[in-house]
């Protein structure tokens, strides 16, 4: 049994991306989860009990609406997964209140909206940190090592990647993603943003000098004031030659790939987001020769698969435990981690400027 000092977690919106949360904060052996919040108690009574039954805390979360659970003072940390229409006054509410933040993605609409969001953490000294959760995976140290050995991979000269999933016809109707009030960023602010953080990774967050966007189709639901991004392309250009591009889709069968090629040989992760059901996340590691003799062409290729020993999901292993476990860390420490705001608001920053460039015909954006 742990002595470590617990973070006690509340959950402010009961949403079922929540769902996989509430069972890694159960994993998580520095944080404990002391309460749900929805707009009516009776909601959060409901949720609390829909997922007791499939993954039990050891003592069961209490219900409470938003304003009380911000007003506990038994709980050191929330995790945001409201709609990112309405998330702004609630991340800076929940800041006043000085509760640690982990915002759902995309973290706003603007870059504007983020800025001041993360102006009222500084005020109020609380860590943010959004969920991208192959941030916390033990595979992404090992990445980082073959891209930084230079027999490996070589120096970066392209990166791509596609993030996609086939909606279901209902979707269209009630999704929240097919909702500019709600979601405003549809399947670029959804998806796009783990393509962007990716990309921005590959690179040590050098940011591009200009990128272009295009939305290749859009919709959105009945009551939906606009139509959001269904599917989406963007390509980036970044200091000394290196480029990279994304797709990002509702409309596409679930592919979620990622590719950094080099002078030497390339990358290749075939689940860069959710790691692929089972025990390990890996990667490979490629270079491929031409031979000629004459006649006689051949191309040998050499693979080299590398994984870390860690469950997909819903286990103590699996990067979601990862990611509460280290915000646990730095809230029991009270040791701050800014570096988390700086990478969220670069983030935020090259899929605006994707999106303003798609709204413009494609226009190049400079950042």
């Amino acid at each position: 049994m742990t002595t470590e000092k617990l973070c006690r977690w509340g959950i402010l919106g009961a949403a079922n991306i929540a769902r996989k949360n509430w069972d890694s904060i159960r994993h998580a052996e520095n944080a404990t989860l002391v309460a749900v919040a929805s707009r009516s108690k009776l909601r959060a009574e409901e949720y609390i009990r829909e997922c007791q039954l499939v993954a039990p805390h050891p003592q069961t979360p209490e219900a409470c609406t938003y304003e009380e659970l911000l007003t506990r003072k038994d709980i050191d940390a929330v995790y945001i997964p409201l709609p990112t229409g309405i998330r702004k006054e609630w991340v800076i509410k929940s800041a006043n209140a000085g509760k640690h933040i982990l915002c759902e993605k995309p973290c706003a609409p603007t870059v504007a909206e983020l800025e001041e969001m993360l102006a009222a953490c500084r005020k109020n000294k609380v860590q943010f940190m959004d969920g991208v959760m192959f941030m916390h995976s033990d595979r992404l140290p090992l990445m980082r090592r073959a891209l930084d050995e230079s027999g490996k991979v070589g120096p970066i000269k392209r990166i791509h990647s596609q993030f996609s999933f086939l909606a279901q016809p209902e979707f269209m109707t009630s999704n929240i993603r097919a909702s500019s009030d709600l979601e405003p960023l549809g399947a670029l602010g959804d998806l796009g943003w783990y393509n962007t953080r990716f990309t921005l990774w590959a690179m040590n967050y050098e940011m591009p000098t200009h990128v272009t966007g295009r939305i290749l189709t859009a919709g959105k639901r009945p009551d939906s004031s606009d139509d959001v991004p269904l599917e989406f392309s963007a390509e980036m250009w970044f200091p000394g030659g290196v480029s990279a591009s994304y797709y990002c889709s509702f409309v596409t069968q679930i592919q979620q790939w990622a590719n950094i090629s080099g002078s030497r040989g390339y990358l290749h992760i075939d689940d860069f987001v959710l790691s692929s059901f089972g025990c390990e996340a890996a990667f490979e590691l490629t270079t491929s020769n031409l031979d000629r003799l004459g006649c006689i062409y051949n191309m040998p290729r050499r693979t080299e698969r590398i994984a870390s020993p860690e469950y997909s999901n819903n286990h103590p292993t699996a990067q979601e435990t990862g990611l509460f476990r280290r915000f646990s860390r730095i809230v029991v420490t009270g040791r701050l981690e800014p570096q988390w705001e700086t990478i969220a608001l670069a983030t935020q920053k090259v899929v605006n400027a994707c999106l303003e460039s798609a709204r413009n015909d494609g226009k190049k954006i400079s950042l």
